[in-house]
């Protein structure tokens, strides 16, 4: 099958709209300040998430945070000093180091919440990042709460359009996204 200019143009605008869709999404995440959950997993990446985290457990949203993907020389104590957060005495924070993207996040982020019997979680990730790894954690784990909690960066415009750098960054994580869903969706269709 030969696609013709007319097919790649009407692919490039259906592309492009659903991106404009996602950024739009993005940018439109109602913020839950009250509900708490058995835990906060947070993923390392994105400037602001560890300590947006580490906030909301001091906050009282949850009384253990989990930081996953943290590389493997890298301390708590590390950590907490770059954050300049102290957590509250009376919470715990756990360190996850083996997973190194998205998906493995939530494959060793569902390992521990196995074990800890967790059927809730506050998701703390940036708010580009959070669709994709939403889904992550659902296709991990179909029974788990998961209230959303996105970081918003100083360093990514809300002008996505006009500077090549969050162009690039909202594309990537546009198309990561739809593969994301798209597997979601062949595996709900397999599931029955």
């Amino acid at each position: 099958m030969k696609l013709t200019l007319k097919s790649l143009l009407f692919i490039a605008l259906i592309w492009f709209s659903g991106l404009a869709v996602f950024n739009y999404y993005i940018r439109a995440y109602p913020l839950d300040s009250s509900t708490k959950t058995d835990a906060i997993v947070v993923l390392t990446g994105g400037s602001n998430r560890i300590k947006e985290a580490v906030n909301l457990l001091n906050s009282g949203l949850s009384d253990v945070l989990l930081i996953s993907g943290v590389e493997k020389k890298t301390t708590l104590n590390s950590i907490l000093k770059t954050i300049a957060v102290t957590p509250a005495p009376n919470k715990k924070i756990v360190i996850e180091h083996a997973s190194t993207n998205t998906v493995e996040n939530a494959i060793e982020a569902n390992d521990w919440i196995q074990k800890n019997n967790i059927k809730s979680i506050r998701l703390v990730t940036s708010n580009y990042h959070l669709p994709r790894s939403k889904l992550e954690f659902e296709i991990q784990n179909k029974g788990l709460d998961i209230v959303v909690n996105p970081v918003f960066s100083e360093n990514v415009s809300p002008k996505w359009w006009r500077y090549s750098g969050t162009f690039s960054l909202m594309a990537s994580e546009y198309n990561k996204f739809l593969l994301v869903y798209l597997k979601h969706l062949l595996i709900n269709w397999a599931e029955g």
